[in-house]
């Protein structure tokens, strides 16, 4: 690929980078987190729609109004001026200004940027359309991971087959890299150069292909997260007996021990998804090399599911599962 395209690929992902926006935790005078005790769930400030739960609206109005007492004691103190007393005020979190989840809109709150008001706002109205038509939040999000890996299929089958079509390519590159393995002049690693593009179109091979998938995959992930995360319909749903809110570590440390299938089932898909197709086209080193990054990173992902809420888990394993059976399909068909 041209240096050109490459610059352009990297300012293109640079980019969507600065423009991801990102949850902000509800916090009261004392800088303290504001948690729902009877699920964990930490309280996001930018919600994207007024909750329906009870309990959960109380905390955001007496939050608001500590706030408030806070900010104006400030004021009358000179601590701050009034121009930052009246910025303070507009910050909070106003639940009886917000519209209701079942009214919620892609237009809703009008222009908020582009991170926002094309991802978030997009995808959290369909989870909310499908969540209404199902009656479930948590099989809404099965079936909207279903949808958007679907309507990516053609990118992400393409991808797999190019792994299948380097493994089959695999004995020539190292055939390749052990003729000039130790030869490191311009002219001999201009001839490697040329014979290796001779070997991937042999085998039909663009190496840029998988490395499109994962730039789409990056913000399409914390797109995810942040409509996950900002939906307070959401969490005030229940998914085969797993309350959407809670976290696995939240749920053992309450005696719930079934909520250690969340993790356990995040390992499974996890691995499978990762080691279908891993080390193609690599010698023996580099193939090491990978698997054991590829086990650090499992282990990380595992780790960070216990703190995660079981709606992310839920989407991250219905992800994962879907890559391992297409990985399997392009198997079978290959």
């Amino acid at each position: 690929m041209k240096k050109k395209n490459r610059g352009k690929i990297l300012v293109l992902f640079v980019m969507l980078l600065l423009l991801t926006g990102c949850t902000k935790n509800l916090t009261d005078p004392k800088g303290n987190v504001v948690r729902n005790e009877e699920t964990g769930q930490v309280l996001p400030s930018n919600i994207v729609c007024a909750p329906t739960d009870e309990d959960n609206l109380k905390l955001y109005r007496e939050n608001k109004k500590a706030l408030e007492e806070k900010y104006a004691k400030e004021l009358e103190d000179g601590d701050i001026s009034k121009k930052e007393y009246e910025k303070k005020l507009r910050s909070l979190t106003d639940v009886d200004s917000l519209v209701p989840c079942d009214k919620f809109s892609v237009t809703t709150g009008g222009y908020e940027g582009i991170w926002n008001t094309i991802f978030i706002k997009p995808l959290t109205w369909v989870i909310i359309k499908i969540g209404d038509l199902v009656k479930n939040f948590g099989l809404a999000i099965v079936i909207t991971t279903l949808l958007i890996r679907g309507i990516m299929y053609p990118l992400t089958l393409k991808t797999a087959k190019q792994s299948e079509n380097l493994k089959k390519a695999n004995p020539e590159l190292q055939k390749l890299e052990k003729k000039y393995a130790n030869r490191t002049d311009e002219q001999a690693m201009m001839q490697k150069s040329t014979e290796m593009m001779a070997i991937y179109k042999k085998y039909n091979i663009n190496p840029l292909s998988g490395c499109l998938f994962g730039f789409i995959q990056i913000p399409l992930f914390f797109a995810f997260y942040e409509a996950l995360y900002r939906l307070p319909a959401l969490f005030e749903d229940v998914f085969l007996t797993f309350n959407l809110a809670t976290s696995p570590m939240r749920a053992l440390s309450a005696g719930h021990y079934l909520y250690l299938l969340l993790p356990l089932l995040v390992l499974v898909t996890t691995y499978f998804s990762f080691t279908l197709n891993s080390g193609a086209g690599m010698s023996g080193d580099q193939a090491k090399q990978m698997k054991i990054m590829m086990m650090v990173m499992i282990v990380m992902i595992v780790i960070m599911s216990f703190s995660m809420s079981s709606a992310i888990i839920i989407y991250w394993i219905t992800n994962s599962t879907f890559t391992i059976i297409q990985n399997l399909i392009v198997k079978r068909s290959k």
